[in-house]
This record gives C-alpha cells, structure tokens and sequence, in this order.
C-alpha cells in the first residue's frame, strides 16, 4: 500500500512558505496600521471627523474705526445668511401635500369643516396645491432676496441640508421671509448671523479709513486688518450614519473673538473743513488730476486730517463719484471716442485710481516749496554768509550744457527781480538765486539732504500702498544717468526731483520742529473689547536732520516769506503764520497732455502744473503744518501759480480750524486799527439806546421809520464787518422789497473804490484774509455775487489779492 501522507521534508516546507506568506501578510498590515495611525492620523482623523461632525464658522465682529474724538467712521452691522435645507424642503412639501391631499378628500366628501376667525376669515387655510406653494414661495424668495427663481429653484432639488441663498441680508427682510415660512409651516428655510460693514460718514476722509469687501481692503481697514478682523468663532456639532446633526446637546460651540477698535489721530470736523475748501479750490479751478491736503502736528507726527478730493462713498466703492479721472485718462490716452471695451478698461482704471490716496500714493514735482529744503540746507552747511550774501536775478540763467546754451528762466522771466540776498530770494521765490545756492551746496551735499529729509524712503506713515520720492542719483545707477549740473538747478527749486505730499510736509516739520525728521501716524490707539490699549502710536524721530538754531531761523525766514507778501501767502489778521507757495510745471505730463492744449503757446498754457501751498502756525512755535496741493489746474487763464490756487484754499482752512483749536488771535498794532467790528444786538432796544450803543463803540448808524423802538436791524447780531461800517435801524417794518438794494460787481476794483460803491449802495464788506488797504492789492472774490439782490446793510466778504504773483 503506497503512503500518501506529507513527508517531514514536505510539511515543514509548507510550514516555512505558510509562515513566511503570514509574516509578509502580518508585517504590510502592521506597517499599513503604523502608516494610519501613527504617520497619517491627522488626516483620517479629520476625514473621520468631516463624517461625524458637522463644523460651521461663527464670524467675529468686525472692530470699529473712530475719529479722534470718538465719532464712528467705520461700523459693523449685524445681518445675515440665509439658506435652505433641501431635504428638510422636501420633507415640509411632502406633509403640507398630505396636509392639502386630505383636505381635498374631506371636501369631496362632503365631510370638510373650516373653522372662521370673527371676522370671517378661514382659519389655517391650506393652499390649492403645493405646485401652488412652491410657485409662490421661489417667486417671494426671488423678491426678498433679490435672486433668480431658478437659483431657488436649483437649491431645494440639490441633495444635502445646506444651500446658501444670499449673505448679508438685512435683519427686517430675514423676518420677513421667516414670518412667511412660518405660516406654512416650513423648517427648511433657516439663517446664520453675521455681519456687514458700514461707514456712517460716507466719504469723509475715504481714501484714509478704506474700506474691506473680505477679499481686498484699502486704507486703514487693510494695514490694520489684524486689530480689526479679530477671530472666527465655530460650532461642532455630532452627525448620525445618515449624515444628519444630531440634538444640540451633542454640539460644541466657540465663541468668536471680535475685533478691536481703531482710534485716529483724525478730527472729523477738521477733516470736514479740509475736504469742504478742497472741493471749491477744484472747483474754483478746474483741477484736473485731484486735489490734496495733509494737516499735521509738526511736533509730533500725528495727522489731523488727510484729505484727496473728489473722494468716494466707501459704502458705494464700485461707483466712480466723478468723470474727473476718466477724462484724465482718455486724455491720457488721447482717446475721447472708445469702444465699449475700451471704456469699460478705463472706467476700471478710474475707479481704481479714485480708492488711491494722493497725499501717500502719488508723486509729484514739489516747485518752489522745496525751496524750504534747499533753504534749510544751505544754513546748516553755512555755505554763505546770508547777511552778506547776493545774486543778482535778469530773468534767465545760461548753463553750458556741452557746447550749447541752455537757458532757465524765473517766473519773473522779463524783469527778473535784480539783487536779491538770502531772504529776498525765499520771498520772492527767486529761481535763478536758488540755482546758485544749489550750486554752491554741490551734487553731492544737495543730494545728501535730499536724502537725509527723507524722500528716498517711505516715511512710515501707518497707511498701505506708499511710493517714495525720486531724484537723479549721484553716480549713475542701474542704468540712470548721473545728476548733471543742469538737474541740480533745476533741483534746487523743486523741478527736477518728484516727492509724495506725505514726504514733503513730514520734511517741512522737519524744518521748523527743531530739525527732527519724524514718522507720521493717523492712528493714535487700538482698544480691544475688553477697553485695553493694544497699541498705543507716539512721536517717533527717525533722524535729526539740522539743528535747532537752523530751524529758529527758517521759521523766522518763513514767518517774513509772509509778512512781506501778505496777499501772495496765508496771512490772517492777528495769526504768525510761516510759509511758501510753489508752482512746478508736470514734466512728467507734457506729453500726454499735448492734444489738450495749442503747444505752441509761448506763455506755457499747454504745460499742466501742480499749484501748492505749504503753511505753519504760530511761527515761533509750530502747532499745526498745512499743505495743499492742487493738481493741474486750469493753465488758460495763467492762474495756475500755487499762490491763487492753493494759498486762498489754505487760508479758508486756516481761517476756520484755527479758533477750532482754540489758538487765540494776538493782533499788532496796525491790525488792531483795521480790527473788524461785531454787530452788536440791538433788536428789541429803543431806538436812543441804539443809538447811544452805536455812537459809544465809534459805529456809523442809519435810522428808518417814526418809531420808537427798533424792531429789525442789519447786519444781524453777532455778523462782522469792517471797522467803517454803518448799522441799519428799522423801527417800523418794511417790506422785503423796500429794504432789498442789488450787489454791485466789485471784482477787480481796488480796496478804496469796492468801499465806496459799497457805501453807495448801502451795503457793508468785510476783507477775507489781509488788510484790505495793502498797497496793489484788489477784489478777487466776491459774496454775495454781483448783481444779486440781498437786504440793505447786508456784509458782502471780499477776497483781495495782489495783481502779482511769485512762487
């Protein structure tokens, strides 16, 4: 009989391949089960928990965003999400069906019995059909939330619980649509909090605040965007095998951590002003590449009001608030006939250039305000001797430039203005003189203060998108030519360089604060919720660029700049105001601008400009420092220079801000014989203590009507005029048209002849900004206008300004 049982030498063959095969086997599971739950845990255990949980963002309140005095500039809102659940849609149609089904069997058998309210309404009426309930339900959702029916429509077919409708919806229209579902008794219609951003002010101050649509944010809404956002809450919550949350006891929630406040250095009344006198310079002159202005505490850094006109609604950012950028760029383009497209890219183009704040993000050719700097160097390196120190000024300086002459001329480029020393030179903005103090400093000492002051670098400010100024380097650079000798005259009074507003009034502070170039700040603290400081922004000096006894005498120089040319600077009766006006032809402009002008105008209309006025008060102790920059005015009529563009603008700001800021009036003498006089109240007072009152303050009075008691009078109460003015008496009423007298026009006439057609017509004036007997000096301005009709003693403003200009 053969054996057929295995061998040894066979059964521990299949022994070593059975366990060889195992161990293999054993070894990749170990290996497979070290691989999940050791090297890949994290990942299983969060797609395990995207299977049994269910997670959904509660979002943080946005911070709010104040002026300096807390008056909200930026605000959240809360609204919400509104969304469907389709299956749970599904369910509520299914049993409102049934609901609808059996009452449709009750009726037809006879065996239906409504019940009515007392007035005879049927109570928990059902609709006809749920086709029916359907329709009207995605037609009210449509209207509501201002979507298509079949957005609707498309959401209550999909599979799952969760399909976003609309976000931000307003609380009013969430009530509504859930009083509605209500009604009829759907669950399926639910909504999650959460919140919008709204600015109170909408467009003060703008370009400054910015705004944030959660993907982009501009201003201060983006560099401090992690003060503001704060942190997202998120609720967990437990789901069954099917996929379905379970009861809230199985849900975890995280309280989101809302954002802290943000608090300006910013005065909304101060931003008010700045804005409200920068919309009527653009207006008064056409400007047409924006117009700018940045009020600073020269001591500190601290900004109290940054303005760019024409803003935007920072609730309405994607609508273009004026057609001033676009006609700029089709100009740029030398395109006024675009094709749809086109249009659609420059408009693009516009809207971007409109969130853009000039004051940071543009750069400019600075004219003759950079004199201060080449001024200011030129003391602390004591290249000249200033009280022995001439240059005699014909109206063009020749510079060899090779083998050819190359002429720059003054403004004053058929008289020049003779000899002139140091301070006449700053007064009367001398070009050619500065040119030789620019001279003497050399490339390379000038080029260093260009530097020290401050405009090859970002000044810091706590704003984003900052550009930096430019200048020809010293050497030649990446490819850019050296600084010639003709750069550096031109230089010299502030046309070859370009700087950012930003950088030049943080380097005029530097001038007259003692020579400390500081960092600007428009944010003075962050505040989180529970009322701690976070951050706190103080007075930080990045250099100290001259010395304190350079900075003594340029504020004197300054000072002098306007008492000895009051009508060309910001000169306010019983204010020490310093400063200087700068006119700089747009180099950078020439060419795209060329089809809007005849360029071959010898007196420069085709040229555009930058008009600007730099300005410091008090004098001798610096409080506050203004610029004012208006780009491209109107050249055709040469009122382009930044004395009659942006100097009347400086002063009207001036003029309110500051007895705003309680800076006190210190008249000298001559002002005090041309003070104003306030109208005194006088209604309700018999006629001879009127009388008497007048007399005894030195006033010139006229009388109307037989009675007693005076009963009207004009000017009213509490109105200044000029200290010759006559008070009107009415001690019976007249009628409108018995008291009316007609404005004459008064624009270009002389101080002594105004006030006299004044007198004549029984009307009073008062001078805006400088003492209206000034030798040459005549009505620019006018209000009332003109020809208008307004009441007998009625006090017309007039704004006189010299027939000359210098910048």
């Amino acid at each position: 009989m053969i054996n057929t049982n295995p061998s040894n030498a066979m059964r521990f063959r299949t022994k070593f391949v059975m366990t060889a095969v195992f161990s293999v086997l054993f070894t990749a599971v170990a290996a497979n089960f070290f691989k999940i739950s050791v090297l890949e845990n994290k990942s299983y255990q969060e797609k395990a928990n995207d299977q049994h949980f269910a997670s959904m963002s509660i979002t943080a309140h946005r911070g709010s965003i104040y002026d300096t005095n807390g008056v909200a500039l930026a605000k959240s809102a809360t609204v919400y999400t509104v969304f469907v659940d389709p299956k749970q849609f599904k369910e509520d149609k299914e049993r409102l069906s049934k609901l609808i089904e059996k009452r449709n069997l009750d009726k037809a058998n006879g065996t239906y019995e409504p019940k009515y309210d007392e007035e005879g309404k049927e109570i928990d009426a059902l609709p006809a059909s749920i086709d029916e309930v359907v329709d009207s339900a995605t037609e009210f959702i449509s209207v509501k939330l201002e979507i298509p029916q079949r957005k609707f429509r498309d959401a209550i077919e999909k599979e799952g619980q969760y399909v976003k409708l609309k976000d931000k919806v307003e609380k009013g229209t969430v009530d509504e649509i859930y009083s509605y579902f209500e009604d009829l008794g759907f669950v399926s219609i639910g909504y999650d909090e959460d919140t919008k951003r709204y600015y109170p002010q909408q467009d003060l101050a703008a370009t400054v605040v910015g705004y944030t649509n959660g993907n982009v944010s501009y201003g201060i809404e983006a560099s401090y965007d992690e003060y503001l956002s704060g942190i997202d809450g998120r609720t967990i919550s437990a789901k069954d095998s099917h996929g379905n949350a379970l009861p809230y006891k199985y849900s975890k929630t995280y309280d989101p951590k809302d954002g802290s406040d943000v608090y300006l250095t910013i005065d909304r009344e101060i931003q008010y002003i700045l804005e409200k006198y920068l919309k009527e310079m653009s207006d008064d002159h056409y400007i047409k590449n924006r117009a700018c202005a940045i009020l600073m505490n020269p001591k500190t850094g601290a900004v109290m009001g940054m303005a760019t006109y024409p803003g935007f609604d920072l609730n309405n950012p994607g609508e273009l608030n004026t057609d001033m950028l676009l006609e700029k760029i089709y100009a740029e383009e030398n395109d006024y006939n675009p094709t749809e497209k086109e249009k659609e890219e420059y408009e693009s183009e516009a809207l971007e250039r409109q969130k853009r704040n000039k004051c940071i993000s543009e750069r400019y050719e600075p004219g003759s305000v950079f004199k201060v700097i080449t001024a200011a160097a030129t003391l602390e390196e004591k290249t000249i001797d200033t009280e022995e120190w001439s240059h005699y000024c014909s109206g063009v300086e020749i510079l060899k430039d090779g083998d050819s002459d190359f002429p720059i001329h003054c403004h004053e480029r058929y008289t020049g203005h003779g000899v002139v020393g140091f301070q006449d030179a700053l007064t009367k903005s001398c070009n050619p003189a500065f040119m030789e103090l620019g001279k003497i400093l050399g490339i390379e000492r000038f080029h260093n203060y260009f530097e020290s002051f401050g405009f090859l670098e970002k000044t810091g400010i706590d704003l984003p998108y900052e550009v930096v100024g430019d200048i020809p380097p010293v050497t030649e650079t990446d490819g850019r030519a050296a600084m010639t000798h003709i750069d550096l005259a031109y230089s010299s009074f502030g046309q070859c360089e370009t700087v950012t507003p930003i950088e030049l009034i943080t380097a005029c502070s530097a001038v007259i604060n003692g020579g400390y170039l500081l960092k600007p700040y428009v944010v003075d603290r962050v505040v989180d919720g529970d009322g701690n400081i976070v951050l706190n922004n103080e007075r930080t000096v990045r250099r100290q660029v001259i010395s304190e006894d350079t900075s003594a005498k340029m504020r004197q120089a300054l000072e002098t700049v306007v008492n000895d040319n009051k009508t060309g600077n910001a000169y306010i009766k019983g204010y020490a105001i310093g400063g200087k006006s700068g006119t700089s032809e747009r180099r950078s402009e020439r060419e795209v601008m060329r089809n809007l002008y005849d360029n071959n105008d010898t007196e420069g209309t085709g040229m555009e400009y930058g008009a600007s006025y730099m300005c410091f008060a008090p004098a001798d102790d610096p409080e506050l420092i203004l610029l004012v920059l208006g780009d491209m005015p109107y050249a055709g009529d040469q009122q382009y220079y930044g004395s009659s563009v942006a100097k009347p603008c400086a002063v009207s700001i001036l003029e309110e801000i500051l007895p705003y800021l309680s800076i006190s009036p210190e008249y000298n003498e001559e002002e005090r014989q041309n003070l104003d006089i306030r109208v005194p109240i006088l209604t309700g007072s018999s006629i001879d203590d009127a009388i008497k009152q007048l007399d005894e303050k030195g006033i010139k009075h006229k009388e109307f009507g037989n009675g007693i008691e005076v009963v009207e009078q004009s000017p009213m109460t509490g109105k200044t005029m000029a200290k010759d003015g006559c008070v009107y008496l009415y001690t019976e009423k007249l009628s409108e048209s018995e008291k009316m007298v007609q404005v004459p026009y008064l624009i270009g006439v002389s101080p002594q002849v105004a006030n006299e057609s004044l007198s004549v017509y029984d009307l009073n004036y008062v001078a805006k900004g400088v003492l209206s007997a000034q030798d040459g000096s005549a009505v620019k301005k006018q209000t009332p206008e003109g020809g208008s009709y307004v009441p007998r003693g009625t006090v017309v403003e007039l704004e006189f300004e010299t027939e000359k200009f210098t910048d």
